[in-house]
């Protein structure tokens, strides 16, 4: 028989679904008396206990079992009839008034949309660029000595300077009184890398082990205290103990200690330039593949399901809880979290993932088998043994459906770029970086 389907909205549907309330009974009936082999009840042998028993304890919940299923089934069937791509779940609700001996349903839900994607050739994307220069491969070798540096004390006539470790008691009072955070002893921290407010590491500046200091501070009105954000306070500063840094000279020695198979700096240098125009390279493809994602969403026109959208405030709520667990928040599956926080970005979701996967079917983007293992061999070789991260890839299937994704989303990316009005930019390495 044709299945009716009643248009409500843009993409809301509705479909009246009829079963036999003789085919419930008798799968009521049939799934109770396969319960009934297996119950235990007191006075009874197992597989001896009367159906009226068995009914009266079970009843309830198997026939709204078998409801969920019949309905359920009724629902798919009818949606395949008519050939509707179901977005999201149906709202199932009772319907008064059907013929005798049968039980009447209403089903509400939505369709994905028609996603229709405009010209790309007259769509402007930003592609950047970025070179690792001399500069950049000496900034990591600077790191990596501040990595492995070490400190001596220094002189008691020597006064702080930026790159020497501190030793400090202090405390500081808002109005005359001490607050939490405050106050510490034996503190240690390294002057000139922003550790502490810029006014305190001013203050510390100059002074010599033994030395006290009284100075005024202003806590920015940002600042992540909020008890103390905004307020002036006071505080006395002594310090304990100055110790010079030492770096360790770049030779054949430095880079041995790093695991340079040949122990020489021009190697060092050349591996660690190889291993920045890796992270390079995936920093400028997600940067990329970002402007490209924007693009599409201008020139898609589409209606976005709802239930769609629910359903992704739904996961990343379940996401914001777990991270909040991860890091130790007591009660974290109680936290109150507004779902109208993630709205938005959730909305963003759903609309790029029907974009994307238009885009995918009517090109034939797929990421192929090929693809997948280039890309999973590209990222293991920053790894000790690239062999074993291959392994640890291919022996988890969502891992895989990861990589699928990502290789996916670089096709559609390669696709844009390749029809889209393109604007090169060159951008500077710590740029992209900091980024």
């Amino acid at each position: 028989m044709a299945v009716t389907v009643e248009t409500l909205d843009k993409l809301e549907r509705k479909i009246t679904l009829t079963l036999s309330a003789d085919v419930i009974k008798n799968e009521v009936e049939s799934r109770l008396k396969r319960l009934a082999r297996t119950v235990k009840a007191d006075g009874f042998r197992p597989g001896k206990v009367p159906m009226s028993i068995v009914a009266q304890r079970y009843g309830f919940s198997v026939q709204y079992e078998v409801m969920n299923d019949k309905v359920g089934e009724a629902f798919a069937k009818a949606a395949n009839e008519a050939q509707l791509k179901v977005a999201g779940a149906p709202r199932i609700t009772e319907k008064e008034g059907a013929p005798e001996g049968e039980l009447a349903f209403d089903a509400t839900f939505e369709v994905y949309p028609d996603v229709k994607i405009g010209d790309l050739a007259g769509t402007e994307v930003e592609r950047v660029s970025t070179e690792v220069t001399e500069a950049a491969i000496d900034k990591t070798v600077d790191i990596l000595r501040k990595q492995r540096r070490t400190f001596h004390q220094r002189p008691a006539a020597e006064a702080a300077a930026d790159g020497d470790r501190v030793t400090i008691d202090f405390e500081g009072k808002i109005d005359g009184v001490p607050f939490e955070g405050g106050k510490a002893e034996g503190f240690q921290f390294l002057l000139g890398e922003g550790r502490m407010l810029e006014a305190f590491e001013k203050a510390v500046r100059g002074m010599k082990a033994g030395e006290s200091k009284t100075f005024p501070l202003k806590f920015p009105d940002d600042y992540h205290g909020k008890d103390v954000a905004g307020k002036e306070a006071d505080f006395l500063v002594t310090l304990k103990k100055v110790e010079a840094q030492q770096l360790p000279e770049v030779n054949d020695d430095f880079a041995k200690s790093l695991g340079i198979a040949d122990g020489s700096v021009d190697a060092l240098r050349a591996d660690i330039k190889k291993n920045l125009e890796r992270e390079v390279k995936f920093r400028v493809l997600a940067r990329n593949k970002g402007a490209v994602m924007d693009a599409l969403l201008k020139v898609a026109e589409l209606d976005v399901p709802k239930s769609l959208v629910q359903g992704e405030v739904e996961r990343m709520t379940e996401a914001a809880r777990a991270d909040l667990k991860a890091r130790g928040v007591k009660d974290a599956d109680k936290a109150p979290i507004p779902a109208e926080m993630f709205q938005p970005q959730a909305e963003r979701r759903v609309r790029l993932g029907l974009v994307v996967a238009e885009l995918v079917k009517t090109n034939d983007l797929k990421a192929q088998p090929d693809q997948i293992k280039a890309h999973i061999e590209e990222m293991a070789q920053s790894y000790e043994k690239p062999e074993e991260v291959v392994r640890w890839y291919y022996s988890d299937m969502q891992r895989l459906a990861e990589v699928e994704a990502v290789v996916l989303e670089n096709n559609v990316t390669d696709f844009v770029l390749a029809r889209a009005k393109v604007v090169d930019k060159a951008l500077p390495f710590d740029e992209l970086m900091g980024a």
